[in-house]
């Protein structure tokens, strides 16, 4: 029978064990908190509560779901990489640089597969994007502005948003990490940046102890121009990449879901779909673990380590700390 664990009891978790059920009904779920603690309230699709990771290994799981804090990820994933379990770990792989290397060093030497929960690149209209890029269409991508905004009190309406995850910097919170979903596809659609310039605020707005609004200047290896704007505060969520070519310009919704060209015959829906369903993403990545990572969607632990390494550039030079 296969097994499970997923690390981790917030939201993301209880996403995953829902999705391990539909996708292997049946599938045992070892469930554990990031901090051990035995949990006072009912964990739906969890077969069993486990206070370590020893206990995991024990259960000779087949594969594990990291879902806890950013900054716990590679005490929770080296072990079970050593112990020959594939892990999944959310985003960010880590809070910090040489976590994430250490991570690599160790699926390297076990030959475990690993990989990020960057579920975004799985989007319909994403995999669209990438897509109409490479195959030419657009022609030359000169610029590329993204544009990421959410009212952080509404992300979990039931609890207490600053001591949420997002709010706490010994958490792993702020935009940077919380939102870098867009970095990773940043990179993914146009290369590795480079960070020109940026400025990272906490407004006050509020209330937090870490930044919630990032706007940044990039350049890709092409020479693609990359701006970039995450923010906690807009009470309308948005989340939009325009990109500039040669040849017109394509406008991504990432909410609707849609895809706009306009060029000098005018504007024309290219990819609309408003109705897919968005767990799908979390569906096709988790199969895409499962066998192995066959899509250019799946987020490797060294590319995920490169979004770190320009988080990182970003808070030394430019950060609310620095």
């Amino acid at each position: 029978m296969m097994r499970v664990a997923v690390i981790g009891l917030g939201n993301i978790a209880k996403r995953h064990r829902s999705n391990i059920k539909k996708m292997f009904p049946e599938a045992e779920i070892i469930a554990m908190s990031a901090s051990g603690r035995a949990p006072s309230e009912l964990i739906c699709n969890a077969d069993y509560i486990v206070s370590n990771i020893q206990n995991i290994i024990d259960y000779t799981v087949d594969m594990a779901i990291i879902a806890s804090p950013a900054p716990l990820h590679s005490l929770h994933a080296i072990p079970l990489i050593e112990a020959g379990i594939p892990v999944l770990i959310e985003k960010p792989v880590t809070t910090c640089v040489e976590d994430a290397k250490l991570i690599i060093k160790a699926k390297s030497k076990y030959q475990v597969n690993a990989g990020v929960g960057y579920c975004l690149k799985y989007l319909s209209s994403a995999l669209f994007v990438k897509k109409f890029i490479e195959s030419g269409r657009a022609g030359k991508v000169i610029n590329a502005n993204i544009e990421i905004g959410q009212y952080l009190p509404d992300w979990r309406p039931n609890t207490d948003y600053k001591k949420s995850v997002s709010a706490v910097h010994s958490l792993g919170g702020g935009v940077l990490f919380e939102l870098s979903h867009d970095i990773d596809y940043a990179q993914w659609l146009f290369g590795r940046l480079e960070i020109e310039h940026a400025l990272i605020r906490n407004t006050g707005e509020l209330g937090i102890e870490v930044e919630d609004v990032a706007d940044i200047l990039a350049t890709s290896h092409s020479g693609c121009v990359v701006s970039l704007h995450l923010d906690f505060l807009q009470r309308q969520a948005s989340r939009k990449c325009k990109i500039i070519s040669n040849r017109g310009a394509l406008v991504w919704d990432l909410i609707k879901n849609q895809v706009i060209w306009t060029d000098e015959t005018g504007e024309s829906v290219l990819f609309s779909d408003e109705l897919w369903d968005r767990n799908k993403m979390y569906l096709n990545m988790l199969s895409d673990f499962n066998n192995k990572n066959k899509s250019d969607s799946f987020s490797s632990i060294e590319s995920s380590l490169s979004v770190v390494e320009l988080i990182t550039e970003l808070k030394t030079k430019f950060g609310i700390e620095s």
